[in-house]
């Protein structure tokens, strides 16, 4: 069996130069691991509640039928439903936050990614 050594990558991310290659991930134990998807999900949560309230904002001033809807079970119920939209806009990709929350936990806690 003949193996071509220019074609063949090496099971390390360093090429046969000792450079680091191009398609290597970068290394990242478990316990920084952790953290990250600590961060991550902290990032998420904080997007989560900010769409929450910004939905809250934007329902404010609905009213709800009076003949079929309204009192005080409706309002827990659609903060309740507010609250789902929040999570789900998030957890879709959100509006920008969580990336922003994210980057900043990241240089806080000198977490390299």
């Amino acid at each position: 069996m003949t193996v071509n050594v220019t074609t063949a990558l090496p099971a390390t991310p360093l090429d046969r130069f000792g450079t680091l290659r191009q398609d290597a991930a970068p290394v990242v134990d478990a316990k920084d691991q952790a953290k990250l998807s600590k961060i991550k999900e902290t990032a998420q949560d904080f997007e989560a509640f900010f769409v929450t309230h910004a939905f809250e904002d934007m329902f404010a001033d609905l009213s709800s039928d009076p003949m079929f809807g309204g009192g005080e079970g409706e309002d827990i119920f659609k903060s309740f439903l507010l609250q789902e939209y929040g999570k789900q806009v998030a957890k879709a990709g959100g509006i920008g936050v969580s990336d922003m929350v994210q980057k900043q936990l990241l240089q806080l806690q000198e977490v390299q990614k």
